[in-house]
């Protein structure tokens, strides 16, 4: 079984661009061409959220409960039957190390679509507040959940099925319809989602339409338009403030998971091999091509020196791999304008005093055949502190800062003294004084001692410039419902 090219979902059908053009979808392991993917047009993208429109105000899915429930596990399982086209397809155009796609890459997402169907079954969509008898008069209240309407879904290349999921599954369980467009560099998982939805489901034509415009302008025509009513966003804090201003004028809700620049605590009780090497493997994960991976590492400052070897051991074992190999820890960035980006910040981080401990460029040997793909080597920069650059603005590659602190309120200090508060850890030798740590530190989530907190039935999302909301948990579905009170006389 092999994917089928890519092609759009608008209103139940499988299309090309509406003018035929089409642009290369590439191989960032190797920069080979691997598909042509529609280049959706403003007419493409108007007649998909016309059909979503359509799809909200003139079919039952809004208010049919029991056909969303049936129809979305049907997806579920049209997900797992295809999981090996898919795990294949991702690592093909994402270039995400094959290990991950039975992880975060593809199986916890699909599973988390299971659990988010599971609870849109058994959700308290009514909900009987009593009475109550506000000036004077009995009056029974009940709570009501609805969908907002036209969801637009706009997600990024680096989880694309992970972020494709946690949009698309909670916004059409609430009963919404969808035009989900994702990033140019990632179009064919998300046609293929179409692809299974339109040949697979008993999803009515129009609920979910998928266009691949690249051309930001005819993309932005999602974030203006009327008829849509709120527009889903994971990508940089930069284009989420542009959506938040484009969605202004018709006072659109958005959804908004942005950037981050978490920081890794290890206090001077924790064994501080374990807490480093844990970062230090962390950051090398996908190319550290995800916004919620702790990219600061704040270390007792007697320690330093110590932590900034452990770092550099442990990624420099890591090295660049070629992301079908299962062993694969680290693969290529996404494409050359992303290495080349990741290359200015290195060149930044030499002009502002830094050191790299390992690392600092391509790597000096890339697999066989990828010679031609968009590689850095994991770096370790040191001898910096919080106010450069590398240290709070977000990078996107295979790059660790490593930062000293004195003591643990000096180590809180740090790690708010950033604009972005998605995620981060704590490490100590004394849990409860981990605990107290994390609790003062202004991120969405957080790991204590190696708690995991990845889970579709946890929320996620940050505070500050990391975004407005939470995606997955039952936050993840609520994000998409209305509230109606309705009151009856008692």
């Amino acid at each position: 079984m092999t994917a089928r090219p890519p092609a759009m979902l608008i209103e139940g059908k499988l299309v090309e661009a509406s003018d035929g053009a089409t642009f290369p979808v590439l191989n960032p392991a190797t920069g080979e061409e691997i598909a042509c993917a529609p280049q959706g047009t403003a007419d493409d993208v108007d007649a998909a959220i016309a059909a979503a429109r359509r799809a909200f105000d003139e079919t039952d899915w809004s208010t049919d409960l029991e056909l969303r429930v049936r129809s979305l596990r049907q997806l579920h399982e049209a997900l797992v039957d295809h999981g090996d086209v898919m795990r294949a397809l991702t690592t093909a155009e994402a270039g995400a190390p094959a290990f991950l796609t039975s992880g975060p890459q593809y199986d916890v997402p699909v599973e988390s679509l299971g659990w988010m169907v599971d609870l849109a079954a058994r959700y308290e969509w009514e909900q009987d507040l009593g009475v109550a008898a506000p000036m004077g008069v009995r009056t029974r209240r009940t709570l009501l959940r609805e969908p907002v309407g036209v969801v637009a879904a706009i997600t990024p290349w680096n989880f694309p099925n992970q972020i494709n999921l946690a949009k698309v599954g909670p916004a059409l369980a609430a009963g919404n319809t969808v035009v989900l467009k994702p990033a140019p560099d990632t179009p064919w998982v998300a046609c293929e989602l179409g692809r299974l939805v339109a040949e697979d489901t008993d999803i009515p034509p129009g609920v979910l339409n998928v266009v691949t415009p690249t051309d930001n302008s005819v993309s932005a025509r999602v974030t203006t338009d009327e008829r849509v009513d709120l527009v889903s966003f994971t990508g940089s804090t930069a284009t989420g403030r542009a959506i938040m201003a484009a969605a202004a004028p018709t006072l659109k809700r958005v959804f908004l998971e942005l950037g981050g620049k978490s920081a890794a605590i290890v206090l001077e009780d924790a064994d501080l091999t374990r807490a480093v090497s844990t970062a230090a493997f962390s950051v090398c994960i996908h190319a550290g091509q995800g916004c919620a991976l702790t990219t600061r590492l704040v270390v007792p400052r007697n320690r330093y020196d110590e932590a900034v070897q452990v770092a550099a051991d442990t990624m420099a074992g890591i090295g660049v791999g070629d992301p079908t190999d299962p062993g694969t820890i680290c693969g290529p960035v996404i494409s050359g304008p992303q290495r080349q980006r990741v290359q200015r910040y290195l060149d930044l981080a030499v002009d502002e005093g830094g050191r790299f401990a390992t690392g600092g460029g391509p790597p000096d040997n890339v697999p066989p055949g990828c010679e031609h793909g968009n590689w850095i080597a994991p770096t370790v920069i040191a001898g910096l502190d919080n106010d450069a650059r590398v240290a709070r603005e977000e990078i996107f590659g295979p790059v660790l800062v490593v930062l000293a602190h004195d003591g643990d309120d000096d180590a809180v200090r740090i790690a708010n003294d950033s604009p972005y508060g998605l995620s981060g850890s704590v490490d100590s030798g004394d849990l409860e004084r981990a605990k107290a740590v994390a609790a003062r530190i202004r991120t969405g989530t957080l790991a204590v001692n190696g708690g995991v907190w990845f889970n579709g039935d946890a929320p996620f999302g940050g505070y500050k410039q990391s975004g407005i909301g939470r995606e997955m948990g039952v936050l993840g579905l609520e994000e998409y419902m209305e509230a109606k009170l309705i009151a009856e006389p008692a």
